[in-house]
Formats: C-alpha cells, structure tokens, sequence
C-alpha cells in the first residue's frame, strides 16, 4: 500500500460567501412604519468602514434593508431598484409595499441554488396607509409580521423587541396582522434603545444608526451615533 506523507498534504478551500455584520430593524405602527440598520461594515475582527447603509430606498412608501454578506447585498438591491425602475414605466405608478415583497421573495427563490446570503426586511405603508413588514430567510421565504429584525445582532434585539411591542399569538383565530399600539416616538424610542444594547455586546453592531420614518406624506431620516469601538 501507498503511504501518504501527511507533511506535503494540503487542502485548498475556498467560500464564495463572507457575513458582514450589521443589524437591521423594522416597526410597523397604525400609520407609520419604521426602518433602522446600522452603518458598521466587517469583516472577521476588523472594521471595513464604518459608513456603509444597508437601506435601499425603493420609493417614498417601501425601503429594504439586508443584512448579511456586502457583495450580495449590493448585487440584490441593484436588481430590485431595476426591476421597481421598470414596473413604475409599465404601470405609471410606483410598486406598493406588498408588491414589493412578493418581487423580493421571487427574486431571493430564484437564486435558491446559489443563493444571495442576505437576510432581508421589506418594511413600508400598505394601500391602507397602515405599516407592512415582511422578513426573509435567504431563499425567499416570508411572511408579513408586526416588527422583525435581522443580522448579526438579531439575537440581542429580538427578545427587548418582543417585550416591548407583544405581537398576538399566532394560534388566535382569526388571524390578525400585528401593528404596535406605541405611537411613532415610543417605537423610535425603543429602535434606538434596542440599538444601544445590541452596540454594547456585539462587536459588529456599532458606529452609527439609520432611522427612517415612513408615513402617508413623508419619508424622514435621522442618524443615532453608537460606540466607535
């Protein structure tokens, strides 16, 4: 039998995947909905840069944040800003929030085989005027949900979420959608104290926060710093 030489043996791997940290949150309110992603970006122990969004705005009344891996992120909102680009010539209006979702769950069921590593929140005012948020899993799974969070800080950020906003039970009939009963302040209030916490224990959350404020006649935008380090 041959011997191998364990010395002269090696093995090349290769990943065409990276996680880039960062964490996103969403709120839906009777009227508003709020969106919210940190701007840290990294890689292993080191800091990329530290302005990096992870909000596409689609129009006035839908925004997408992703988190997960920078290059696919990128690649994924070019193809959604082309494709909400060609519905608004078609139809002559822009895509509503609903719409939008299901174009996103397409899109990420599409690529299922070699998928886009992003962990999406569509987040916006459905044809009501009442906030709409829909959270994924890389491959286009979804569902609509009172508020959601996704990224490296979702661990830290889904438990104050769930204390504070207290969804329904999935097991009441009949179902409902969950929308928080806080006012605007209160639910920005409780993004940017879930942010705090998160940027104390994980080392990818940090920086600075994106906070945008969706409503019927306007989209705001406000900037939280968090720690630097």
């Amino acid at each position: 039998r041959a011997v191998i030489d364990q010395r002269h043996t090696n093995m090349a791997r290769f990943s065409p995947y990276d996680l880039n940290g960062g964490t996103c949150i969403a709120i839906a309110g009777e009227n508003y909905c709020i969106v919210a992603a940190s701007t840290r970006l990294s890689t292993g122990f080191s800091i990329l840069t530290s302005d990096k969004s992870m909000i596409l705005q689609v129009n006035k009344k839908c925004l997408i944040a992703s988190a997960g891996f920078d290059g696919d992120r990128s690649q994924l909102h070019k193809v959604l800003t082309f494709r909400s680009e060609n519905y608004e010539h078609f139809h002559k209006k822009p895509m509503s929030c609903p719409a939008m979702a299901q174009m996103l769950g397409n899109t990420l069921y599409y690529k299922r085989f070699f998928p886009y590593y992003t962990f999406n929140l569509c987040a916006g005012l459905d044809s009501e005027g009442r906030g709409a948020v829909y959270t994924y899993d890389a491959i286009g799974s979804h569902e609509r949900v009172g508020y959601s969070c996704q990224g490296s800080g979702k661990d830290l950020v889904q438990p104050v979420l769930d204390n504070q906003l207290k969804a329904p039970s999935i097991l009441e009939l009949p179902p409902r959608v969950a929308i928080t009963s806080l006012t605007k302040k209160e639910a920005i209030q409780t993004v940017k104290i879930a942010f705090s916490a998160a940027s104390e224990r994980d080392i990818y959350t940090g920086d600075a926060v994106e906070i945008f404020v969706i409503e019927e006649e306007s989209l705001s935008k406000e900037i939280l710093p968090l720690r630097k380090d």
